[in-house]
C-alpha cells in the first residue's frame, strides 16, 4: 500500500497589537482539516522566534501543522487553509505582514532545520527565506512586506528534536474577546501546587499574581505550559474558568528551553538584536539608576560591556546589586542597538555566578590600652582614643572580611518578566533529548466538549 503524502503548513504574523492570534487561527484550521480525514503526525508546533527583532508583534510566535493526507484532497486542503489565513489576518493593521507556507515532504531537510535555528537567535531576511523556498520546491504566500513567510518557513523547519515543552491554550467565546478574563484565581494557585515541577510559569509567587491569563485583546483565555501533553491537560482540568471556553488545543513548543540563547567566546563579538551567553569579570561596581534599575559592567581580554537588571526582574536585580569588581560571572540576556545616550547593553535574563571575589573593608584599630575603637585624627596623622586620651601615630587601619550576601550559582529573572523562551529554574533537569515521533494522546484538542 502506497503511504500517504505528508504536508506541512506554516503560519506567521497574522495578528496585530490590536488583537488577533496566530495560535487561534491554527486551532480553527486543526478542526477544519479533520473534515478532510487528515492524520496529524505531530501536535501543532508553536515556535518562538528571536525575541529581539524590532518588528515583532507580542510573543513573535510562528505555527506549523504536519499531517498525512489523501492526495485527492490536496488542493481543497490548501484552499481551505488559504481562506482561513486571509480571514483571520489583520491585513489592515500597520506592522502585520502575514505569511503562509506549504511544503510537501516526508523528511525535513538539514538546511531547513538550520534556517529555523537561525530565526531563533539572529536576524533573517525575506530574501533568504524566498531563496530557500525556491530550492525546496515549497509554496508561499504573503501580504504587505510578506515578512511572515520567514516565521512560517521556520515553524516547519523547527522539528523540536531536542528539548521542548507543551502548552495547552484555551480560547474565549468571540463575544467575550476584549472584556476582562474570568478565571477562578485560587484554582490556578492550587493547580500550580499540584502539578509542580511539571508545569511552569503559572503564577508569580513573589507578587501573588496569576500569569497564565494574558491581558491583551486577543482570544486566548489562558495558556498552561508543561513537560508533557498529559500534565497540561490534567492542569487544565484543575482550573475553574468562570466564562465559557470555545475550544482548546495542545501545542508542542520551544518555549522555556533557552532556544534563543547563543554562547559567545568573547565580549567583542556582542552584536545587537541577539540573545547571548557571555563570560566576564565585573569591571565596574553596580549602580542604581532611576526606576531602580541596576547597571554594572563586565570585561574580558577583548572588550567591556554594560549589563542591566531592570526593576521587573525582581530577585535578579537584588543579586546584581551585590556583585563587586573582580567577581566572575556568566550573563544571559538580550542585546539591543546602541544609541547616542545608551551604549550596547545586555538586558539580563539570568546571571551565573562562577566565582566571588573576597570582599573586605577598612576599619580603625582598637586602642591597645583600653580596648575602645580609635578615632582618626586626619589623613596620615594617626589615631586618638576618646576614652583614655591615648594617641598613636604608628597604627594603621585594619582590613576586615565582609560576608557576601550572594553565593555562586545560577539566578533567573522573576517569573513575571521571563520571556517565552527563557528556561525557568523549575525546568532544569527536565530537558528532553531526541523525543520526536511520540504518538499523540487521545483528545489533544477540543471545540466545545468537556475534558471527560
Amino acid at each position: 500500500m502506497t503511504p500517504q503524502p505528508i504536508l506541512h503548513i506554516g503560519l506567521d504574523d497574522t495578528d496585530s497589537t490590536k488583537g488577533g492570534c496566530t495560535t487561534y487561527l491554527t486551532a480553527i484550521l486543526v478542526k477544519k482539516l479533520e473534515k478532510f480525514n487528515v492524520k496529524f503526525i505531530d501536535y501543532p508546533r508553536l515556535i518562538r522566534l528571536n525575541p529581539n527583532v524590532p518588528w515583532k508583534t507580542r510573543g513573535n510566535g510562528a505555527l506549523s501543522l504536519s499531517f498525512n493526507y489523501e492526495a485527492e484532497f490536496e488542493e481543497e486542503i490548501k484552499d481551505a487553509a488559504l481562506a482561513l489565513w486571509e480571514q483571520y489576518s489583520a491585513l489592515e493593521e500597520k506592522g502585520t505582514d502575514p505569511g503562509i507556507v506549504f511544503y510537501k515532504s516526508a523528511e525535513i531537510p538539514t538546511e531547513l532545520k538550520a534556517f529555523a535555528k537561525k530565526t531563533e537567535t539572529a536576524i533573517v531576511t525575506i530574501k533568504e527565506a524566498l531563496k530557500l523556498i525556491k530550492r525546496l520546491g515549497a509554496e508561499a504566500s504573503g501580504f504587505n512586506s510578506c515578512r511572515g513567510i520567514i516565521g512560517a518557513l521556520a515553524a516547519i523547519g523547527e522539528t523540536l528534536e531536542g528539548d521542548h515543552t507543551f502548552e495547552l491554550i484555551a480560547y474565549r467565546m468571540p463575544e467575550n474577546v476584549g472584556t476582562k478574563r474570568k478565571v477562578d484565581e485560587a484554582s490556578i494557585f492550587h493547580m500550580d501546587e499540584v502539578t509542580q515541577p511539571f508545569t511552569f510559569n503559572n503564577v508569580d509567587i513573589e507578587k501573588r499574581r496569576v500569569i497564565i491569563t494574558p491581558r491583551g485583546p486577543d482570544p486566548i483565555l489562558l495558556g498552561i505550559r508543561g513537560e508533557t501533553p498529559d500534565i497540561v491537560k490534567k492542569a487544565f482540568s484543575l482550573i475553574k474558568p468562570l466564562e465559557p471556553v470555545e475550544r482548546w488545543v495542545i501545542f508542542r513548543s520551544n518555549q522555556g528551553t533557552d532556544a534563543h540563547l547563543k554562547r559567545i567566546d568573547a565580549l567583542s563579538k556582542v552584536e545587537p538584536y541577539r540573545s547571548i551567553v557571555a563570560k566576564g569579570i565585573i569591571s565596574k561596581n553596580p549602580k542604581i539608576i532611576p526606576l531602580r534599575h541596576v547597571i554594572f559592567s563586565i570585561k574580558d581580554e577583548t572588550s567591556e560591556v554594560d549589563c542591566a537588571a531592570y526593576e521587573p526582574t525582581g530577585d535578579l536585580r537584588k543579586v546584581a546589586r551585590e556583585l563587586t569588581i573582580g567577581d566572575t560571572v556568566e550573563v544571559y540576556g538580550a542585546t539591543h542597538k546602541a544609541a547616542a545616550t545608551k551604549p550596547l547593553t545586555i538586558n539580563l535574563e539570568k546571571i551565573n555566578i562562577v566565582s566571588l571575589q573576597s570582599k573586605t573593608m577598612l576599619e580603625n584599630p582598637i586602642c591597645p590600652n583600653c580596648g575602645k575603637r580609635l578615632k582618626s585624627m586626619g589623613k596620615h596623622q594617626g589615631f586618638r582614643c576618646e576614652k583614655c586620651g591615648s594617641k598613636f601615630s604608628h597604627l594603621e587601619k585594619l582590613e576586615r572580611a565582609v560576608p557576601r550576601m550572594i553565593k555562586e550559582g545560577l539566578y533567573v529573572t522573576s517569573t513575571r518578566s521571563q520571556r517565552h523562551l527563557t528556561k525557568p529554574l523549575r525546568r532544569y533537569g527536565q530537558e528532553k533529548k531526541g523525543s520526536v515521533g511520540q504518538s499523540l494522546i487521545s483528545m489533544w484538542h477540543s471545540p466545545l466538549e468537556s475534558l471527560g
